[in-house]
């Protein structure tokens, strides 16, 4: 059996930006169809890209996991473009931990709300993890809800707030139409 850990961190190296926005291309582009060449879009001139990395002691570290936040207005913060490599999905913890970093580096930097639209398919995950429905919405051709995290349940992490932008300029994403 292979000892596996893993961190869940922002990215600020250019390798873990690279890895981010390929694991984002593979997931949202390739498996996915939801984008033909990329989904960056604007938002990603004002997000902070958190990944997920998992250690082995036969492999380099990689990234296995992307989220990605960003604060609308004042206190007002989102999460979205959540993606695990399809090897690490079945394990759950890696969802969980990039849902886990993301709201609570948000709560440290003064959020009051927590907004993410979730795939259908990932509604009953992300309520197991108190977040609430708000409401049914569409996406891309997509279902999607509209959830609210309780950030009783996510406190303040002992994360410092880098300076944007941290990405280059974003290529400009082109959605599929379903």
């Amino acid at each position: 059996m292979v000892k596996r850990s893993y961190s869940f961190k922002l990215a600020l190296l250019e390798t873990e930006v690279s890895d981010y926005f390929g694991l984002r291309k593979q997931i949202f582009c390739d498996e996915q169809g939801l984008f033909e060449k990329n989904d960056q879009d604007a938002l990603d001139n004002v997000a902070y890209p958190i990944v997920a990395v998992v250690h082995t002691p036969e492999q380099a570290d990689h990234v296995v996991g992307v989220v990605r936040i960003y604060e609308k207005q004042p206190g007002l913060w989102y999460g979205g473009r959540l993606g695990v490599h399809p090897d690490f999905r079945r394990m759950g913890r890696i969802g969980k931990g990039l849902i886990q970093k993301a709201v609570t580096t948000a709560n440290a930097w003064g959020c009051d709300r927590f907004l993410a639209t979730v795939q259908l398919q990932n509604v009953q995950f992300f309520t197991r993890l108190h977040w609430n429905s708000l409401e049914e919405i569409e996406i891309l051709g997509r279902p999607h809800h509209l959830m609210e995290a309780d950030l009783e349940f996510y406190p303040a992490a002992d994360q410092r707030r880098p300076s944007l932008p941290l990405l280059p300029v974003p290529l400009q994403s082109t959605a599929r139409v379903a």
